[in-house]
């Protein structure tokens, strides 16, 4: 009997399909249906949303929980172990909040569905849930992460806030994720605060001159020497996204809502971090800004969210690799 090639070829994807479809070495949406009785993602929502709605800055918190994990080793959970010389216990990880948030979901799950979710995957869904209860959108994202067994504090090289636009995106290539990617995963940057400590040689020795950055704005200066004293020991906060804050732009506060206003604000010089103000003056990065500032909102949470999930999949564990802990402070006991 001849067999046709055309039903040779159909035969030979269906193998594949099946075998990719049993295949659990990858990220994939939907990753845990059929594995527990409950819905996990439901989980980790009812328990994110009103959270939010009560304490806005969870979303910024586990914005940077997210990004400080996934950029050292990987999104494996490893900043979520203590230890005495854990990733926790790093200078830029010191401030990191959301840890009990984490837990919070983490225990929801166990008590549903012991011993299947990943804590790595818990961060990724919960900073999802986060930014749509901040009016940023519901995007779907990958999950089948594994937990990392490691977590060191020497491990941590992130970039700082007054990194060049040139070191950054070399940060952000070697990690996959391009530079385009970059500037809309910066735009997290629209929610949460910085500190004094973190503008004051912007604002009154930059690059030791003795002066203000003269890419910052003259008003936005003057404001924020009122909030930043030069001689203060106090280390005031300040907000990332500057709009609708007085000065310029009038209007409602947009610092606690995931949208395109920080773009707007950079434009017209009033980024509050060096990096956030460089991308829009550098060649590399400002006509991806400018791209955002004249489109809709829309246009940016769609990129947001598609960098969002890019940063997700850097350098995960799967199938066998690493665990899945009972805790997310600890590994798994042997």
């Amino acid at each position: 009997m001849k067999v046709s090639a055309a039903a040779v070829a159909l035969a030979f994807a269906l193998v594949l399909a099946n075998f990719a479809d049993q295949s659990h070495g990858a990220l994939k949406e939907g990753f845990y249906k059929g594995k527990c009785n409950v819905n996990v993602e439901k989980i980790v929502s009812d328990i994110i949303t009103p959270l939010v709605s009560q304490k806005p800055w969870i979303t910024p918190a586990l914005l940077r929980m997210q990004f400080h994990d996934c950029f050292v080793n990987g999104c494996d959970a490893s900043i979520l172990l203590d230890g005495g010389s854990s990733e926790k216990t790093a200078i830029p990880n010191r401030s990191v909040r959301g840890y009990d948030v984490i837990d919070l979901v983490k225990a929801a799950i166990e008590k549903s569905c012991p011993g299947v979710v990943s804590c790595a995957d818990v961060i990724v869904m919960a900073t999802r849930d986060a930014v749509a209860a901040s009016k940023g959108g519901w995007y779907n994202v990958q999950t089948g992460r594994r937990d990392g067994l490691v977590s060191l504090a020497n491990n941590v090289n992130l970039p700082g806030s007054s990194i060049s636009v040139e070191n950054s995106a070399a940060i952000f290539n070697s990690k996959g994720i391009s530079t385009e990617d970059m500037v809309h995963l910066l735009g997290g940057h629209t929610v949460g605060v910085t500190h004094c400590s973190f503008i004051k040689n912007r604002l009154y020795n930059f690059n030791n001159t003795g002066s203000t950055d003269p890419t910052m704005q003259t008003a936005l200066a003057v404001f924020l020497k009122l909030k930043c004293p030069q001689t203060s020991t106090v280390d005031n906060k300040i907000d990332l996204d500057q709009g609708g804050r007085s000065l310029v732009i009038v209007g409602e506060p947009t610092a606690e809502i995931v949208d395109n206003s920080f773009y707007k604000q950079i434009v017209i010089r009033k980024g509050v971090l060096g990096i956030d103000q460089a991308l829009a003056l550098n060649k590399l990065t400002k006509d991806t800004v400018n791209k955002v500032v004249i489109s809709s909102n829309d246009y940016f949470l769609t990129k947001f969210h598609q960098a969002m999930v890019k940063l997700g999949a850097v350098e995960v564990l799967t199938g066998t690799k690493g665990e899945i802990r009972k805790s997310c402070r600890a590994i798994n006991k042997s």
